[in-house]
């Protein structure tokens, strides 16, 4: 999966009936479902049943099981209820009949109202400054340990460019905080704010649990901490685009009890916020083999 286009087809799912749906799944590396697509396909089949225009506000959503990629996953959703300004959506994502993931998802009618938001760093380095995942794999793939090597080399929709590069030769721990900016690989024009949505959602749980690890990269890393999101949360309030390069700004303000926290601001390139990002996941470090 290479192009926008294809991300669009795995995200747009089949209609069993008006509150069934069912979607396939695609590898991003991992043995199991990515978690950005479970959500983005929840989003999905949620928007499905809004029938009145009123735009996703935030959604709220757990991971339960790992999902198998050979196996279709079916959502249902429940309409709660449509109120005068906002309409309330509940998804179960199943494989097998077993819950694999819950979404609870609110949207809100267009309002005019009070305006304000936090600022986005302009002293990072530009994405013409730095390198791609594309580009390090080019440039340094003989040197990068094999789990590394392997998670760069699955071709994505998506070009991210990490401001901060961590080496994963140098084992040392690492400020609490990483930013990446990313662009999808082919523009996506006339698109819609829902489909936009889609897609960011997709897109966000990307990055943002690993930037956990970072404060214990010197004896922590994917090869030893198994890892899972657990949770997501997100919020959106402005319309944008795809034309350009966005960011994505996240910190971690703790770790504990063999799980990481995270959270996450996305600004468009010329400094509007788009979303904020909230995830805690499983960072359990794995114990060694007895010899």
């Amino acid at each position: 999966m290479k192009s926008a286009n294809e991300l669009l087809e795995l995200l747009d799912l089949k209609s069993i009936d008006s509150v069934h749906f069912e979607g396939v799944s695609k590898t991003i590396g991992s043995p199991h479902v990515f978690g950005g697509q479970v959500l983005a396909q929840s989003v999905n089949a949620a928007y499905r049943t809004i029938t009145n225009g009123r735009i996703l506000h935030s959604l709220h959503a757990y991971f339960i099981e790992a999902g198998d990629l050979n196996v279709p996953i079916r959502f249902t959703v429940n309409e709660v209820r449509d109120g005068g300004s906002f309409s309330t959506r509940r998804v179960l994502a199943s494989q097998n009949g077993i819950p694999i993931f819950i979404l609870a998802a609110s949207f809100h009618k267009q309002e005019e109202g009070y305006d304000h938001q936090i600022q986005m760093n302009t002293n990072l380095k530009q994405p013409e400054e730095l390198l791609s995942w594309t580009e390090m794999l080019e440039q340094y793939g003989s040197v990068l340990p094999k789990i590394t090597k392997h998670f760069l080399e699955i071709e994505r929709p998506i070009e991210f460019k990490p401001v901060e590069v961590v080496n994963p030769l140098k084992q040392e721990n690492l400020p609490p905080y990483s930013n990446v900016w990313f662009k999808l690989n082919n523009p996506l024009k006339e698109a819609d704010l829902a489909t936009k949505q889609q897609i960011l959602t997709y897109i966000s749980d990307y990055n943002i649990l690993a930037a956990a690890l970072l404060p214990h990269a010197s004896k922590a890393h994917f090869g030893n901490t198994q890892m899972a999101s657990l949770d997501h949360s997100m919020w959106f309030f402005r319309d944008f685009d795809f034309e350009d390069w966005m960011l994505y700004s996240i910190e971690t303000p703790n770790a504990s009890n063999a799980r990481g926290f995270a959270k996450g601001n996305i600004f468009s390139r010329d400094g509007k916020l788009i979303a904020c990002v909230a995830q805690e996941g499983l960072m359990r470090p794995m114990k060694k083999n007895p010899k």
